[in-house]
């Protein structure tokens, strides 16, 4: 069995900070879990219902912890695990949820006091719903989450956090920061780009169009309803990533438009047979289907 931690704290309470929080609980694997958010209302909601053991102000929540969870917007995590460094315990290890590992990495090893290790994970699951009221203790059953040590990080502490992460359910899966933010690009960001801007199209579909909706517009057009600020920020931070899958496409729309344009049936029936492998090929490893919002 995977190390049970003694207190755990969980530094942003939304949908994935709330499950963290539920999964540790129901997998046993922390003993006490704290929360700790800059709004009072989700600290309030989770101790009320049980998700943490208790709520605190961020020293107090990382005072003593052995394992601390960044579960805040990635743009904030720098500024608040420097905030909270003076207060890590010698050994403490730190994970996040965030959907960029480059930057983390680059950042965030050399705020921590000599003895404390960061090991970044991205767990590929979420919802568009946001909010700690959704969270979920089986969020992360089956989810591919993917763990970016850097080459310096002691072989303990990433097996610890691995171990945590499995432990919740997760797949896991070992990757560089920068391999991470290449790939996801692919599979997660790009994806929402383009269902985002076909969305955004709608405003000049006919009226009534919405009566003829059927699943696969709506498998579609799914992960659009996932939250703008926190896609904003995604996009912008692995927006060099971003830029090679969306000039792939933006070549691949085109010979298509043409195609059909010019009404070559055959050459278009090869170009959705290469469109079909190359998916075939991508997802051969898919290990569970990807939520919106990963």
């Amino acid at each position: 069995m995977s190390r049970v931690f003694e207190r755990v704290a969980i530094l942003g309470l939304g949908l994935l900070g709330g499950s963290v929080a539920r999964a540790a609980k129901k997998a046993g694997r922390a003993s006490q879990v704290v929360g700790y958010a800059r709004r009072r209302g989700p600290l309030e909601y989770a101790l009320a219902e049980g998700i943490v053991d208790e709520i605190a102000d961020l020293k107090g929540a990382v005072s003593g912890a052995d394992l601390i969870v960044l579960a805040s917007p990635v743009g904030a995590m720098q500024a608040l695990v420097a905030e909270a460094a003076p207060w890590l315990r010698e050994g403490a290890l730190l994970t996040d949820v965030g959907s960029i590992k480059g930057p983390l990495a680059d950042s965030l090893p050399g705020l921590l006091p000599t003895g404390a290790h960061y090991v970044g994970a991205h767990p590929m699951a979420g919802s568009h719903h946001q909010g700690i009221e959704f969270a979920s203790a089986d969020l992360f059953e089956g989810a591919p989450c993917v763990v970016t040590p850097l080459e310096s990080t002691p072989a303990a502490a990433v097996q610890a956090i691995s171990a945590f992460w499995a432990g919740l359910g997760a797949h896991v899966i070992t990757r560089a920061p920068g391999a991470h933010d290449a790939e996801v690009a692919w599979v997660s960001h790009a994806p929402h780009v383009l269902a985002f801007a076909f969305a955004r199209t709608l405003a000049d579909a006919p009226a009534a169009a919405g009566e003829l909706a059927g699943s696969g517009f709506r498998d579609f057009a799914r992960i659009a309803n996932s939250e703008p600020a926190l896609w904003a920020e995604i996009l912008n931070t692995n927006r060099k990533a971003v830029a090679t899958p969306l000039k792939a496409f933006s070549d691949a729309l085109a010979d298509l438009a043409r195609l059909i344009e010019e009404g070559d049936t055959e050459a278009q029936q090869a170009f959705l047979a290469r469109a079909r492998a190359s998916l075939e090929a991508i997802t051969q490893n898919v290990s569970s289907p990807v939520s919106p919002a990963s």
